[in-house]
């Protein structure tokens, strides 16, 4: 029985070998570009969402006094103070309307 030769096929295997490492390479890249978009997609919302911090009302300033002579500036004052504990009027703010107050105006 003869020996039957079969010859190889090196470029076959090469070609084979090629597309595998090719395909290899284009899945790094897409999932690089995915990471990239991802990452370039959070840098937009936290863009978005200190735009949308920085355009919100600042909080409404001190309510004025009610006119009249005889306003009780005890009153007044613990009022006030009351909006500053309750957060809704700031140190600077207090210290005006405070002023306004016993300035008699």
């Amino acid at each position: 029985m003869p020996l039957l030769f079969r010859p190889r096929r090196p470029l076959l295997r090469g070609a084979m070998l090629g597309g595998t490492a090719y395909m290899a390479g284009k899945a790094g890249a897409r999932a690089q570009e995915r990471a990239y978009a991802d990452q370039a997609s959070e840098a937009e919302q936290e863009a978005r969402l200190s735009a949308l911090e920085s355009t919100q009302a600042p909080a409404p300033a001190a309510p004025a006094p009610a006119p009249g002579g005889g306003s009780d500036l005890v009153a007044e004052l613990t009022k006030l103070k009351g909006l500053l504990d309750a957060g809704v009027l700031s140190q600077p703010e207090f210290e005006t309307a405070k002023q306004r107050v016993l300035a008699g105006g």
